[in-house]
């Protein structure tokens, strides 16, 4: 797929859309401050503290009061975040800025259409949203970041279909210039395949998967590596649910997938990594539990964000509870 894009290119749209929408208060750029921490086995992640997204209202799920349905942001989008339908032609996405970003110039790809955030991705869907990353990549020079949360486990927040996407050179904009980081696909995609061509980093704390994508996929390639991943993913849930009471499969009535998952895309490769919670409990230096930090699919970036200073200091100074945040929300490698 090409995305139709004429006398301009995907990232000047994004850029200029985004800065006139922060101008304008159509939408809430959220600074944070940033560090590097690293799992046990030195894979570096980014630590990013928001202390502005505390202040959000969250829904209280235990809550027994009735609930009302939640808005479709990309159903009629505000013209102010909208950035494009696409393809020009007989348009089956849409391409708009996420309203209250952390990194500058996050921006989503969402079906035109209310498909469920719960299916399986089509054929089109990894089209369209890898002609963002190629067009963006041929612009600019720089990487793309794009990734999928799907289930009561994976982060989503939205239940019509969409995409995320984040520029890598924004994402490492406040980083120290001695501080190496990487986005954690990119360090699975150089670690060894096995004969299936399926990759993984050794002694990392949950089960993933990643597979190099040739140069130019067709939409056919795209779709069959998401699946050998999606089915990789698949039975690391069911063999744990075999050996641990701590994770049931979700009803799959209607053509739900009965698994959570965060999938991860680049023009270089795809990842997944399963899920079994949303959020993991950090502990205080005396072993009780304090708070609670919830990940999504940037997890598969190496990074993750804390809104309190509690969550903050305590995953700077003590290293171990990094591994106990990402083995308790994956399944256990």
């Amino acid at each position: 797929m090409h995305l139709g894009l004429h006398d301009t290119t995907l990232p000047e749209l994004v850029r200029t859309k985004f800065a006139k929408a922060k101008t304008d208060g159509e939408l809430i750029f959220s600074a944070t401050q940033l560090d590097i921490i690293q799992t046990k086995s030195g894979t570096p992640f980014q630590l990013r503290y928001c202390p502005a997204l505390a202040k959000k209202p969250k829904a209280d799920k235990d809550s027994q009061a009735p609930k009302t349905s939640k808005p479709d942001p990309f159903d009629e989008p505000s013209p102010s975040l909208l950035v494009a339908s696409v393809p020009e032609h007989k348009p089956t996405h849409i391409i708009v800025l996420n309203k209250y970003p952390v990194i500058s110039q996050h921006f989503i790809l969402a079906t035109k259409t209310n498909k469920q955030q719960t299916h399986m991705l089509e054929p089109e869907d990894l089209s369209a949203a890898y002609a963002c990353i190629r067009e963006w990549e041929e612009a600019t020079g720089g990487r793309l970041f794009g990734f999928f949360n799907s289930g009561d486990h994976s982060g989503a927040s939205q239940a019509h279909r969409h995409l995320q996407f984040l520029p890598v050179d924004e994402m490492k904009r406040d980083q120290n210039h001695d501080e190496e980081w990487e986005p954690l696909i990119e360090l699975i995609l150089k670690s060894q395949s096995s004969e299936s061509g399926m990759r993984s980093l050794p002694d990392f704390p949950f089960k993933h998967f990643a597979m190099a994508l040739p140069t130019d996929p067709s939409t056919e390639q795209l779709h069959a590596t998401y699946t050998q991943l999606y089915d990789a993913a698949s039975e690391a849930v069911r063999s744990h649910i075999e050996n641990s009471d701590d994770l049931t499969l979700h009803p799959s009535e209607g053509g739900d997938s009965d698994i959570s998952y965060n999938l991860a895309l680049t023009s270089t490769g795809m990842a997944i990594c399963p899920r079994r919670r949303e959020a993991a409990v950090l502990h205080d230096e005396a072993g009780k539990e304090v708070v609670s930090v919830a990940l999504n699919g940037t997890i598969l970036a190496g990074t993750l964000m804390v809104k309190l200073e509690s969550e903050w200091e305590g995953l700077k100074k003590d290293a171990g509870q990094l591994d106990s945040v990402l083995e308790a929300v994956g399944i256990p490698a």
